[in-house]
C-alpha cells in the first residue's frame, strides 16, 4: 500500500469515529429534551383540573345588605316598610300604641324597631315620640329565613326566602366557630350536619345572670355571650338531634389582671365549641333581631357546594 493511500483510509476512519462520538453524545440530550417536554404537557394539562375542582365549591362573595333592612331610605329591602308612630292605631283600641304594640301587630321583635328607630346597633333604646320613623316587616310578605353554615370554611350566609315569589336574596355572610374536631362524627367536628329549625325559646344574657349549664350553676355569659337561639327541629339529613344545640355569643371570659368580663373573640373562626355556631357579640345580637320573630332554618354542610338553597337567586 502507498503512503498516500494508506493518509486517505486514516484520514476517513477518524472522521467517522468523530461522526459516531457525536451522535452518541447527541442521543442523551434529546431524549432528555423529549422527557422535558412531556413533563410541561402534562403540567399544563393538569393545572386546569385543579383550577376546575376549586371552583366546584365556590362559596357566594362576602356581601352586607343587613343595613337596608333597617334604613329608612330608598335603598330598603323589599320585605320592610317605614311606618310613623303615633299612639293612636286602628288596630288597638282603648289605650295608646307602644313600640311592643306595634312588634307584636307587625311580627317584628322590638330589637328590631330599636335598631332602626335608634339608626345604630343599640337594641335596648325604645323611647319614641310622635312621628318617629322606623322599619318593620311587611304584613303583606311571605317569607322566611335560611342560614348556611360552612364548616370547612367557618362561614355562615344568612339569605332571606320570599316563598310567594320562590326568590332568595343573599343579606350577609358572617365568620363563625364550631365544634371542636372530631373524627368519628358524620361532620368531622362535634357540630352536627343537616338542616333545623330555630326555636322560640330565645334568651338574653347579660353580667351577673346565672342559670345550670352541665349541672353546673354558671354566669351564663360566660358561656353564650349576650344572646342563645336554640335548634328546636330537625327538618332534614340531620346527624344528631336538635335539643343542646344552637347560635350564641362567643363566651366571654373574666381577665386575670382586672377581673373584668371580655368577650373571647379569638373562639370564632376556630373548631372550639361542644357543637353549638358561635358568633362575635355584634353580629349575634344582629341576627337576633332579625330572626326570632320570622321562620328560621339553619343548614349546616361540610363545604357550601352541599348546600340546598331555598328558591332562585332574585335580582339586585
Amino acid at each position: 500500500m502507498t503512503f498516500s493511500r494508506f493518509l486517505i483510509l486514516s484520514t476517513i476512519a477518524v472522521f467517522g469515529f468523530i461522526g459516531v462520538l457525536a451522535y452518541a453524545k447527541k442521543k442523551p440530550d434529546t431524549e432528555k429534551q423529549v422527557a422535558h417536554q412531556e413533563m410541561i404537557v402534562i403540567e399544563e394539562h393538569a393545572t386546569p383540573e385543579i383550577i376546575e375542582v376549586a371552583s366546584s365549591d365556590d362559596a357566594p362573595q362576602e356581601v352586607d345588605k343587613v343595613r337596608q333592612l333597617f334604613t329608612t331610605g330608598p335603598s330598603k329591602l323589599p320585605i320592610v316598610e317605614t311606618v310613623k308612630y303615633t299612639s293612636r292605631v286602628p288596630w288597638l283600641k282603648g289605650r295608646p300604641a307602644w313600640i311592643t304594640d306595634y312588634a307584636s301587630h307587625y311580627s317584628t321583635s322590638r330589637h328590631f324597631i330599636a335598631r332602626s328607630l335608634n339608626g345604630k346597633p343599640d337594641y335596648f333604646t325604645q323611647k319614641v315620640a310622635s312621628g318617629n320613623k322606623f322599619n318593620v316587616f311587611r304584613k303583606d310578605k311571605n317569607f322566611d329565613f335560611h342560614l348556611i353554615v360552612d364548616l370547612s370554611k367557618c362561614k355562615m350566609f344568612f339569605y332571606y326566602h320570599d316563598v310567594d315569589t320562590n326568590e332568595r336574596m343573599l343579606l350577609k355572610s358572617y365568620t363563625v366557630g364550631v365544634g371542636r374536631r372530631e373524627d368519628n362524627s358524620a361532620s368531622g367536628s362535634l357540630t352536627p350536619l343537616g338542616k333545623y329549625r330555630l326555636g322560640e325559646k330565645v334568651a338574653i344574657y347579660k353580667e351577673g345572670v346565672t342559670g345550670y349549664f352541665q349541672d353546673s350553676q354558671v354566669e351564663m355569659v360566660q358561656v353564650f355571650g349576650t344572646r342563645w337561639i336554640p335548634f328546636d327541629e330537625e327538618v332534614e339529613g340531620c346527624t344528631e338531634d336538635a335539643r343542646g344545640y344552637g347560635i350564641h355569643g362567643a363566651p366571654w371570659y373574666r381577665r386575670a389582671e382586672d377581673g373584668m368580663l371580655v368577650e373571647d373573640r379569638e373562639s370564632v373562626t376556630r373548631f372550639e365549641s361542644d357543637g353549638c355556631i358561635r358568633l362575635l357579640q355584634e353580629d349575634v345580637e344582629e341576627l337576633f333581631s332579625i330572626v326570632i320573630s320570622k321562620p328560621t332554618y339553619v343548614q349546616i354542610v361540610k363545604t357550601f357546594s352541599e348546600a340546598q338553597l331555598p328558591g332562585i337567586e332574585a335580582e339586585d
